[in-house]
């Protein structure tokens, strides 16, 4: 797909129902991110994750998200980034140590079984919106496409998303994220830390956000996050 303009291709990607949602304002955030990748093809060489999964996160619609969890940048590791943050696909090992980080407080936090794998995939079945902030970068560079545009497409979507009036709870892991925080109007969130090795110990081990979302949905009468990553077999 490296020779396919994506600045036809992103707008063309997002699915219906997120279309409906940011409207023309959306379509032409993405065909100016998309316009300036194309711009440098040494550079959309390097793309990651894959233009077809960039968009990935938006695979679960936006009447069925219960959670929003917030990730800064996809992994730059050459075959980490799979389109939903925090999350790889189940061949790459070693995983990711903010991922790593991640497991183990919801370990600690749930007691539920990990899979050896680090797909969170499953999450994204269940209505947890798994988005970047910058949902690209290049191959071996973090935070590559961090002036792309990126922000302002992602914080459409959290703040159209946020306007619905329909209930779900953001959690919010280190200062980007957070930074998203007055675009949710007074619904309850979760903010803590981010899960890198840098800040994991600064309050995000110990915060419990699976448990405290679940515990927000049982306060306003929706059914709870099924949070399993277990194998099905």
């Amino acid at each position: 797909m490296s020779g396919e303009s994506l600045e036809e291709y992103l707008p063309s990607a997002l699915p219906r129902e997120w279309v409906d949602l940011v409207g023309s304002e959306g379509l032409d955030f993405l065909a100016g991110i998309g316009h300036r990748i194309d711009s440098s093809l040494a550079e959309k060489n390097l793309l990651t994750p894959h233009p077809s999964t960039i968009l990935r996160a938006f695979e679960t619609p936006p009447q069925s998200v219960k959670a929003l969890i917030i990730g800064q940048d996809p992994y730059p590791g050459a075959g980490h980034a799979s389109g939903l943050a925090f999350s790889v696909d189940r061949s790459v090992r070693p995983l990711p140590r903010s991922l790593l980080n991640i497991r183990k407080e919801y370990q600690d936090d749930l007691g539920l079984t990990l899979p050896p794998h680090g797909d969170l995939s499953r999450w994204a079945e269940n209505g947890v919106l798994l988005l970047n902030r910058h949902p690209s970068t290049l191959v071996g560079v973090t935070g590559a496409h961090r002036a792309l545009g990126w922000s302002g497409f992602t914080g459409l979507v959290v703040e159209r998303l946020a306007e619905t009036g329909q209930f779900f709870v953001p959690i919010l892991w280190g200062k980007d994220a957070r930074g998203l925080s007055g675009l949710m109007g007074d619904r309850p969130r979760i903010e803590s830390a981010h899960p890198s090795p840098l800040s994991v110990r600064l309050g995000f081990f110990g915060s419990r956000p699976f448990s405290r979302a679940n515990q927000y949905c049982d306060d306003h009468g929706v059914t709870r996050i099924d949070w399993s990553l277990e194998d099905e077999g």
